[in-house]
């Protein structure tokens, strides 16, 4: 199971998204922009990606942040 977290420097919500995991005890893999990844990786994971963060738990899509709000809402 692969929780990850696409993201770069300065995006105020891959910060709230990266925060909310772990206070939940929520283990992740941050990928960042620049940082050894690209934006083509990110395309090549999520082809519909404008925005990050995106975030996948459990290897599925969930979305940005607030779209994580809700999936762990549920």
């Amino acid at each position: 199971m692969a929780n990850i977290v696409w993201s770069k420097v300065g995006c105020t919500y891959c910060d709230h998204a990266k925060r909310l995991l772990r206070t939940r005890g929520i283990p992740f893999e941050e990928r960042q922009i620049g940082h050894g990844w690209t934006k083509a990786d990110l395309v090549s994971a999520v082809p519909a990606a404008r925005t990050v963060p995106q975030i996948f738990i459990n290897d599925q899509h969930i979305g940005g942040y607030t779209d994580l709000v809700q999936h762990l809402k549920g």
